[in-house]
């Protein structure tokens, strides 16, 4: 039998809509670009014909002259009611449309139950109908044919930059679905008449597409972090709740009266389809309030139809990630969490609740949360920018330059002349600016002799991933026959040598362009293991380990050694105020201090779970750290992206720039008394009047910062709790136990430790397991007479898919897959997904920035 391959699945489900592509100009929106680039989807398009691949959210002028496409595809991962001013946009902007085809990835139940959804659930067909009459409408507002209205459009647009269109803040031309006349008074009129209307000028029909997502290999996957499933919040925000991007704690509390979040909904679609797609059967189970609600919403939506047919036995574990808040917080040995840190991300689009005089402000009570891009930039431009790589491969920046500009045969003397001012535009930068656009991306597909790059340094520690990124470079370099005169050691990664290859490799365009896969990897393992990036990620691994051994000994041990790291990040803050970034190498910063704090606080909820009344240290250790923080939060400018801190911000900067400006004035005194001071004398008074002020200020803003303190620590006695709160947690079945060595548990992540205990056959009793529809029957109906079905085990399947709720790490999915090799099980195909991507900022983001509750 085949093996799950989620790339594959993922290409063959763009294939089957082979005959909508062929003709037609493509339309993405911004998650599923992001999805589209890591399964390497658009070649695929070009090879089924699509004329062109767009952004859905940025759409460009096209050119009067050009040939015009009578057929549009536009791909969603939104509702469509998110996308319709979009897509309205589209349907102006071409000259000619005769046949709009929309696929999206939230099916119409989906769209019937989401709460900011003005659609039925016969979702599709009305939107067709709605669609259709905002078009006629502002066809007969504009005087002009419905296929003549785009230049009148394009004229009331805003253009920045000379090549988007950006869409007017005030709406006014393309109307949102609710704003539309047509969304109030859809019940009004009967649809299909709209339809009849129309059916002759522009015909509609939309689809489901549920493939959306992110495949980092053939057997792990994450949710495109602009889709509405990753952005859609998975806890309302109550006395359990962290932030609306993670599952509340697991208090077992959860009845079914209960409002179910919007992120838990459109998982369980998503999860469901993506099984159908796979024609997989799941045997759903379940750890966690969250996944328990999930696993229920997918079990109501089976059928006996469903499960009549011929289809492949898989098992599903859900995870909630509150559960497990360690691991994704910690800096693990991981090259993929490296680099994914590393790196920098992609600027994300527009958001999709953007509305009326908006600006870039997600809506009041808004259903979304924005998580970081997984799109990162790989800095190719700074590995290669030098005088010889400049001058070799100009020729490169011109032809990548000319192909973002775009091509019209039908203008060519025009085009040309463009051309031509582009060159001198380009030589007359001196610095070469243009190499700005050599920014690498993964791309999941990208492989070294059939094995996927991506895939084959996930299960792999920092050195030995290094160390496959330098052998498949050493063989590049071979099969092109191309010599580095570089110290090499057969053990040992460095970044010269790194780096000399990589520039060996781009010597020329054709090589370049041949081993892009590798060059890329490579550089993005280059940036991750820079002195600044790896100095950072080892010290904060270090703090970890002390602060894990600290919470074996004492809670007095364990607070001494978090005061030392809050007053480490004070000494940082205060070296950068001063100017002495150099002595500052090394230390960790004031959000690396917080995130320690984090983790210390739940590993003392773990090991001393009554020390104090409140939280797991006594009331002297917790005024210590209290005093610690106040006293670093004054002197770090750099913590003004914390939401606890809303209010306090400017207050902070000028307090910081005030001790500046007071340390230059030391720095300028003259010990020698001025003669002119004898004639001061007499303004004293006024002097001490405005260091009373003053001294009065610095006051009330240290009275005002230790409230807001003393609310953080109420948010870390909450997470200290999570041992105590989270019912899977206090049976202790997840811990060391003697059926386990304590070197097989010690410093792994609760996947690892489940996996194990499932795999070996162990009971887990808040493990639940979803009977589907066949086995609920068996239970109700033919139990009575003793054919009931037994529990199957999850150990018995041979594929399992193992989704965390809230996201997952490099290091959760190396681990998972030590734990499936350790269980002599090879037998078994084991798929990894999650929400999203984590990284220790995500983590922190979550917790105490913009995404939190606190």
């Amino acid at each position: 039998m085949a093996s799950i391959d989620v790339i594959k699945s993922c290409i063959d489900s763009i294939r089957q809509i082979s005959e909508h592509i062929e003709g037609s100009t493509v339309y993405l929106d911004a998650g599923v670009t992001e999805s589209f680039q890591f399964i390497g989807a658009y070649p695929v398009l070009l090879e089924l014909g699509a004329q062109a691949v767009c952004s859905l959210e940025n759409v460009g002028g096209f050119n009067s002259h050009s040939d015009p496409a009578s057929k549009l595809v536009v791909i969603t991962s939104r509702l469509l009611s998110d996308a319709h001013r979009y897509i309205l946009r589209c349907l102006t902007t071409h000259q000619v449309i005769r046949h709009c085809i929309i696929f999206t990835s939230i099916s119409e139940i989906a769209h019937s139950v989401f709460p900011d959804s003005p659609l039925g659930p016969d979702a599709y067909h009305e939107y067709e109908s709605l669609l259709v009459q905002d078009y006629e409408e502002l066809s007969k507002k504009s005087g002009k044919k419905p296929g003549q209205i785009g230049s009148l459009l394009q004229e009331k647009l805003n253009f920045e930059d000379g090549s988007r269109l950006q869409f007017p803040s005030s709406g006014e031309d393309v109307p949102c679905l609710e704003a539309s006349s047509s969304g109030r008074d859809f019940y009004e009129r009967n649809p299909l008449d709209y339809i009849a209307d129309a059916v002759q000028k522009l015909v509609i029909s939309v689809h489901h597409f549920p493939m959306i997502l992110c495949p980092i290999s053939p057997r792990v996957f994450v949710l495109p972090s602009e889709g509405l499933v990753a952005e859609s919040y998975l806890s309302a925000e109550h006395e359990d709740s962290i932030s609306p991007g993670l599952p509340p704690l697991s208090t077992g509390l959860l009845s079914d009266t209960d409002d179910v979040p919007p992120g838990a909904t459109l998982t369980a679609h998503f999860l469901y389809h993506l099984a159908a797609k796979m024609d997989l059967k799941m045997e759903i189970f379940s750890l966690g309030d969250m996944s328990k609600t999930v696993g229920k919403i997918m079990t109501d939506m089976s059928s006996l139809y469903d499960i009549g047919r011929r289809k492949r036995s898989a098992g599903l574990l859900l995870i909630d990630r509150t559960l497990d808040l360690l691991t994704p917080c910690c800096h693990g040995d991981s090259l993929m969490d490296r680099i994914f840190s590393a790196l920098p991300r992609r600027d994300r689009t527009t958001s999709h609740v953007l509305g009326k005089g908006s600006g870039s402000q997600l809506k009041l009570g808004s259903s979304y949360l924005q998580r970081a891009p997984l799109d990162v930039q790989i800095p190719l431009a700074k590995i290669l920018d030098e005088e010889n790589w400049k001058i070799d491969n100009f020729r490169l920046l011109e032809t990548v330059e000319a192909f973002l500009c775009g091509w019209n045969s039908d203008n060519s003397d025009s085009q040309i002349a463009d051309l031509i001012n582009l060159s001198q535009k380009i030589n007359d930068k001196p610095s070469h600016s243009g190499v700005d656009i050599l920014t690498g991306s993964f791309v999941s597909s990208d492989n070294f002799r059939g094995m996927p790059f991506l895939e084959a340094i996930l299960d792999r520690r920092t050195k030995d991933g290094a160390l496959l990124v330098k052998k498949w470079l050493q063989e590049t370099l071979r099969r092109e026959n191309v010599t580095v005169n570089v110290k090499s050691r057969p053990a040992v990664v460095t970044t010269p040598e790194l780096h000399a290859m990589i520039k060996a490799l781009s010597t020329n365009q054709s090589s370049l362009l041949r081993n892009k896969g590798i060059i890329q990897l490579a550089s993005a393992t280059l940036s991750a293991l820079e002195e600044s990036n790896c100095t950072k990620w080892d010290a904060f691994s270090s703090a970890v380990k002390i602060l894990s051994v600290s919470s074996g000994e004492t809670s007095q041990s364990l607070a001494a050694q978090i005061g030392d790291l809050i007053n480490k990040s004070a000494l940082l803050g205060s070296h950068v105020n001063k100017g002495k970034r150099e002595m500052s190498k090394g230390l960790l910063s004031m959000q690396d201090a917080l995130l320690l704090m984090i983790i210390g606080y739940i590993l003392a909820g773990e090991n001393f779970p009554t020390s104090g009344s409140e939280g797991p240290f006594s009331w002297q250790e917790e005024r210590l750290l209290k005093e610690a923080v106040v006293d670093a939060l004054l002197e770090n400018s750099s913590v003004v992206n914390l939401k606890f801190l809303d209010g306090l911000k400017k207050d902070l900067e000028a307090n910081i720039s005030k001790l500046k400006s007071e340390e230059a004035t030391e720095v300028l005194e003259i010990d020698d008394f001025d003669d002119d001071q004898w004639g001061k004398w007499g303004d004293e008074d006024g002097e001490d009047d405005d260091k009373n002020e003053q001294v009065y200020g610095d006051v009330q803003l240290k009275l005002e910062l230790r409230d807001r303190v003393d609310t953080f620590f109420k948010f870390l006695h909450k997470l200290s709790n999570l041992k105590r709160k989270n019912l899977p947690l206090r049976d202790g079945s997840l811990t060391v136990e003697g059926n386990f060595d304590e070197d097989t548990y010690v410093g792994k992540g609760l996947l690892y430790k489940l996996l194990t205990r499932v795999l070996s056959k162990y009971d887990v009793p808040t493990l639940e397991y979803h009977s589907s529809t066949v086995g609920r029957l068996f239970k109700s109906g033919f139990g009575r007479f003793g054919l009931g079905q037994a529990k199957p085990s999850l150990a018995d399947q041979n594929v399992i898919l193992v989704f965390v709720i809230g996201g997952i790490n490099g290091l959760e999915v190396r681990e998972a897959l030590e734990a499936l090799a350790e269980s002599g099980r090879p037998d078994i195909e084991l798929l990894v997904g999650g929400t999203t991507l984590l990284t220790p900022d995500d983590m922190l983001d979550l917790m105490l920035g913009d995404s939190s509750y606190f």
